[in-house]
């Protein structure tokens, strides 16, 4: 059997699984999609306001998109099913141009990457947002080295969906010889949102996105939760879980809890800013593109998912694009950090939604798993940075090469 018939066989039973789990597992994994993702869309569509322009929206604006255009597909089996079945078309797509001909070993090493942390993290990768902003960030990232204006513009416009992709536009602007095209692509891309937004309306509520996330309180399942997960666990006197009623989500107390709150913010530009510099320093040393992009690109990501206040198990979507990315260009490099992203993933679906009833009652085995989880996370970041500090540097890097 040809390789490539192969991987696209492995791609539709993945793809079919997953979609299948939100059915049978507990906890609602598909949930948001027709409790909220529904109601949303379906309005925009009666003309009854549309979030993000006539009211502030916990997203940003083009988030609203493949919710509606996900009701075009409703007539196969309902929304959820709809949901589902956009996503494995946008993914198949990325697919596609990842795989081409099936020739490329790193290429297909990258494909069975994807698949394998697809089914590791469950149906949240797929029930949730951040699903469409994966194939869209493969795409781009594939694109990077030829396309660079374009890429910029993709990377863009997953980033006006949810904010991630925004990590790998800069390490591209930071790393890349071709910045200005890539910079280009973003300020045309931001343009035409900004001026959409703003002709329909939606001015005043162009940033609502930033603002309704600064105001938020400490998610489960962050990594600085941890601490307060485990003050639950222990039944100490004035640390509990509770359910945040205008967020959604639920979310840990106790003492100090408000610094630690109004720290996480500065802490995550901070870290975010000092990731930048020493990538920019290297690639003013001569680290090339291939060297620099990847692990740049995911420490930038890892950071935005360790140093959050917000740590929904779907944001480890925002993983993939970074190690696809790496494993094409240099695989063998890529093998420990995409073995322990994998390890994340499976622990994630072990946490959500297998084990999620004993993480809000803070049950101590599922705590364990989640801690666990976290502090592999944070491995990943500290791997993905020294490798960002370790990268070959020359007086002159060769051109930028993804391989074909």
């Amino acid at each position: 059997m040809p390789r490539r018939m192969l991987l696209w066989i492995a791609f539709a039973i993945v793809h079919v699984w997953v979609a299948a789990a939100g059915w049978w597992m507990p906890n609602q994994p598909m949930g948001d999609v027709h409790l909220v993702y529904e109601p949303w869309s379906t309005r925009a569509l009666a003309g009854g306001g549309i979030v993000g322009v006539t009211e502030s929206w916990v997203y940003p604006q083009l988030a609203l998109v493949p919710m509606v255009i996900a009701h075009a597909l409703t007539w196969v089996g309902g929304y959820d099913l709809a949901w589902a079945l956009l996503v494995a078309l946008c993914d198949a797509v990325a697919f596609w141009m990842l795989v081409g001909r099936g020739r490329s070993r790193s290429r297909r090493a990258a494909a069975w990457f994807w698949l394998a942390f697809a089914a590791l993290l469950g149906p949240v990768g797929m029930y949730r947002i951040d699903a469409i902003t994966v194939p869209l960030a493969i795409v781009a990232v594939l694109l990077l080295a030829r396309r660079p204006a374009l890429a910029g513009a993709l990377l863009t416009a997953g980033a006006w969906i949810k904010i991630w992709p925004a990590a790998l536009v800069a390490a591209a602007v930071l790393a890349m010889r071709r910045r200005l095209a890539v910079v280009v692509g973003a300020l045309v891309m931001t343009a035409l949102v900004v001026l959409l937004v703003v002709a329909g309306g939606g001015a005043r509520h162009l940033l609502g996105f930033v603002t309704m996330q600064t105001g938020r309180g400490l998610q489960l399942e962050a990594p600085v939760s941890t601490y307060y997960l485990w003050g639950a666990a222990f039944d100490l006197p004035g640390w509990w879980v509770f359910y945040d009623q205008d967020i959604l989500t639920f979310q840990v107390t106790g003492p100090n809890v408000d610094v630690v709150i109004a720290a996480m913010t500065p802490v995550l530009a901070v870290v975010v800013a000092g990731i930048a510099a020493l990538g920019l320093m290297q690639a003013g040393r001569g680290a090339a593109f291939r060297a620099l992009v990847p692990p740049l690109g995911l420490a930038l990501v890892v950071a935005l998912m360790v140093c959050n206040k917000v740590g929904s198990p779907q944001f480890h979507d925002w993983l993939i694009a970074p190690l696809v990315l790496w494993v094409v260009v240099d695989r063998r490099r890529a093998r420990g950090p995409a073995l322990l992203a994998l390890t994340c993933a499976a622990l994630t679906q072990l946490v959500y939604p297998l084990l999620y009833l004993g993480v809000m009652t803070a049950e101590p085995v599922a705590v364990t798993a989640l801690s666990l989880r976290n502090v592999l996370l944070v491995a990943l970041l500290a791997w993905a940075v020294a490798r960002v500090a370790r990268v070959p540097v020359r007086a002159r890097a060769p051109r930028a090469i993804i391989p074909t």
